[in-house]
């Protein structure tokens, strides 16, 4: 039965995230059924980047634990999301002479060209996460999706190059590795995402997914069925509570709890009369703390919570402007992760993307894990459909993967991680 298991591992700043899907068989000859979700709390992860390899790994331990007891079967490896700022993605451009005699364009001309894609000046301390062709051009023929067996005799990608920093992806795979599962690949968070929330149809209109996460908001752009941007920001829902610590002067503890219990992204939505009482939220340890409970207003603090959710969709839109599609995309935004949940968040959106605006759900496997269905586990439910799409195409063209490059990457440093085990 683990031969037939996939898993997404969704490592986030405040918890990580583990699904669980099983490949069966239905009438159309394959299907995914998810039979596990559950998550853990999160230590060593800051920003999406591993800030304590021991802290790390306890946490991944801890989820992984909990996904084996519940689904009753080991599990070996994960499809594992990366999240960090620093990922950086860039247009590159490859070229080759079609290998054919009667220039027909075979599998192997498509590797070597995206091979040639790769080949772009970039620091030292940069390895490479995934190249994804956005066209392909035969001779003078633009805009080609797929040119396996065409006829041809120069072949040229425009790709899009994501890469990350050497030394964050080797204490990520580090911290993994110490647990004893292996790693399928590295998949950015926003196009793991889109695997399952968005259509065809939505890929192909224009559209964008939006992970607001704790510490991190993350986006991908779509649009003709290629991915044209990505980009991981330094902002996010637990920046949203350290505002209403200081403006509140209030504990962080009762400011999350405040966040969770009466945050609301519009002030207009109350009037300044209103009130609420949070003495409930004070926990009896916490007494001691603070002396005076007095009751907060909610348009004061829906001021604060708006005024850092317009932020996060305003530095949203600066990355859409890069690639000249700010209010462009027909098929909108698609909001996701647990700072989605604040009421107001989605008016605000609208506003300031001045798209169509909508909460993501699961559109792509049924589930009767009501969990994962939660905006919350969407990345790590992606991470399983993108597993699962790309073992599907392994024999074809496998363009979301990192390639051999960086599968060699993680083979040396599990090799490293092994030989220091007694």
């Amino acid at each position: 039965m683990s031969d037939n298991i996939i898993t997404g591992l969704d490592i986030g700043s405040s918890s990580v995230r583990l699904v669980v899907g099983q490949v069966g068989s239905n009438v159309d000859g394959k299907s995914i059924k998810i039979i596990g979700a559950v998550e853990a709390s999160s230590s060593g992860i800051n920003k999406g980047i591993v800030s304590s390899i021991e802290g790390a790994t306890s946490s991944i331990s801890t989820c992984l634990d909990k996904a084996e007891r519940l689904v009753g079967v080991p599990i070996n490896s994960a499809w594992v999301s990366i999240n960090s700022p620093s990922i950086k993605c860039e247009r590159s451009r490859g070229v080759v002479a079609v290998s054919k005699s009667d220039g027909e364009i075979t599998y192997d001309d498509v590797d070597r060209v995206l091979e040639a894609a790769r080949a772009l000046s970039m620091p030292s301390n940069s390895q490479i996460l995934h190249v994804i062709p956005v066209n392909f051009i035969v001779d003078n023929q633009e805009d080609i999706k797929d040119p396996v067996g065409m006829t041809g005799v120069r072949l040229e990608v425009e790709a899009l190059v994501i890469r990350g920093i050497t030394t964050e992806i080797n204490n990520l795979t580090k911290a993994i590795y110490r647990t004893g599962l292996d790693i399928d690949d590295l998949v950015i968070s926003p196009m793991a995402i889109t695997s399952a929330v968005l259509s065809n149809k939505q890929k192909e209109i224009g559209a964008v997914v939006i992970n607001i996460g704790a510490t991190t908001t993350s986006l991908a752009i779509y649009e003709e069925d290629n991915l044209l941007h990505c980009a991981i920001l330094k902002i996010g829902s637990e920046d949203i509570t350290k505002d209403l610590a200081i403006g509140l002067r209030c504990p962080i503890e009762i400011a999350e709890k405040i966040k969770i219990e009466y945050g609301h992204a519009l002030p207009q939505a109350f009037m300044k009369k209103d009130e609420v009482d949070i003495s409930s939220l004070v926990d009896d340890d916490m007494q001691g703390q603070i002396k005076d409970i007095n009751p907060i207003s909610r348009r004061y603090v829906a001021e604060i919570v708006g005024a850092r959710v317009e932020e996060i969709f305003e530095k949203v839109d600066r990355e859409l402007k890069k690639v000249n599609r700010s209010g462009m995309l027909p098929a909108g935004a698609f909001l996701i992760g647990g700072g989605v949940k604040l009421p107001g968040i989605v008016e605000i959106a609208k506003e300031k993307l001045r798209l169509p605006v909508v909460i993501a759900n699961n559109k792509t496997v049924e589930a009767v894990i009501e969990k994962v269905n939660d905006p919350q586990f969407l990345t790590a439910l992606g991470l399983v459909l993108w597993g699962h799409s790309n073992q599907a195409v392994k024999k074809g063209m496998d363009f979301g993967v990192g390639g051999d490059a960086i599968k060699n990457f993680f083979s040396k440093v599990k090799n490293g991680i092994m030989s220091l085990k007694p």
